[in-house]
């Protein structure tokens, strides 16, 4: 039996203008984005249904204005929904009072932003127990855990230090801790390290992988660097004007983009270093001889595919075969063919 998703999102719309409820309504169903602008108003979120499953990392992606940001706040009901249902373990929040929606944000969810949001007089110690006080926690139990978490992002030795006296990347480590001390079951990153140079960045990527490995969190992470999202990602969904192109795992999207736009935003990617073994594993033949590993890249395995003269590669997973994939499939990939 499959598990309920974590977050559940059903012909979502998020309308900004007069009267966005009432509008909503009375509009025709083949309005375009430019066609509901043209009205005076904006759709930030156009009929979007997506779900979220326990322990994976959504990453949500698409240009300036896509409607990225405003979704992921309408997870949270940071935004108010004009249409559609929003469901977080199987509660619809529109429904939920104000106390409640308090409650879900405080104990379920954590947020991490683009800016750090650092209190400046507070140092590392005290800015990670902060949501923990604002919790009314008790300030020995506050302090023990915020230790915890400091240790956690590497931070250790440096808890006494205040924001001033640290790189932009510990204090995005600050900001992550922050929200990881409220040991939330659901984590919103929006842009977390766009702000960093690309050393950095790429530094808390690392460190990002590393964490979500521990502690197998549901996350949604927003992103417009599409590098980012591969490295991150179990699904990816691109959004324009409001609406979701494609939800799918890294390898089918750069396999098979489903719209034109999708297909222009990946071109430059390097499929090789995307596609793994076991996206092109076909039933029937599983080949002969020793078989690759289903988690390698096309890019791993090249030397194999150019020295190999078999036709069929076998694939395993674990030590099991599971299929076979046809060499010539892989080379083309490879080699860039379409």
């Amino acid at each position: 039996m499959t598990a309920a998703p974590v977050i559940s999102c059903k012909n979502v719309w998020k309308i900004f203008g007069a009267d966005p409820e009432g509008y909503l309504q009375k509009m025709p169903q083949d309005h375009s984005f430019d066609d509901i602008r043209a009205d005076g108003y904006i759709a930030g979120v156009k009929d979007v249904s997506i779900e979220v499953n326990k322990g994976e990392m959504l990453v949500i992606m698409g240009l300036s204005g896509s409607g990225k940001s405003t979704l992921v706040r309408c997870f949270s009901r940071l935004h108010d929904i004009t249409g559609g249902t929003i469901e977080v373990d199987g509660q619809d929040i529109m429904k939920l009072s104000e106390k409640e929606l308090i409650e879900l944000r405080r104990n379920k969810m954590g947020m991490v932003f683009q800016s750090f949001g650092l209190l400046p007089h507070r140092t590392v110690l005290d800015n990670v127990a902060f949501p923990l006080e604002m919790r009314g926690q008790d300030k020995h139990e506050r302090r023990a855990r915020a230790l915890e978490v400091v240790k956690l992002v590497g931070l250790e030795g440096r808890e006494d230090y205040f924001p001033r006296e640290l790189s932009g990347g510990q204090q995005q480590r600050v900001g992550i801790a922050r929200s990881l001390a409220i040991e939330p079951d659901i984590w919103f990153l929006d842009e977390p390290f766009s702000a960093l140079d690309p050393l950095i960045r790429r530094e808390m990527q690392d460190e990002f992988l590393r964490l979500q490995q521990m502690l197998n969190k549901t996350i949604v992470f927003i992103t417009h660097d599409f590098d980012e999202a591969l490295r991150l990602a179990d699904r990816i969904a691109i959004m324009k004007d409001g609406a979701v192109e494609q939800c799918d795992t890294p390898d089918q999207i750069v396999l098979h983009p489903a719209t034109e736009y999708v297909r222009k935003f990946t071109e430059e990617i390097d499929k090789a270093r995307v596609i793994h073994a076991e996206t092109l594993v076909q039933s029937g033949d599983h080949g002969s001889g020793d078989p690759v590993d289903a988690a390698a890249t096309v890019k791993e395995m090249a030397k194999l595919l150019v020295q190999d003269t078999r036709d069929v590669i076998p694939v395993a997973r674990d030590g099991v075969v599971i299929g076979g994939l046809h060499r010539q499939d892989a080379l083309g990939i490879l080699l860039g063919a379409e």
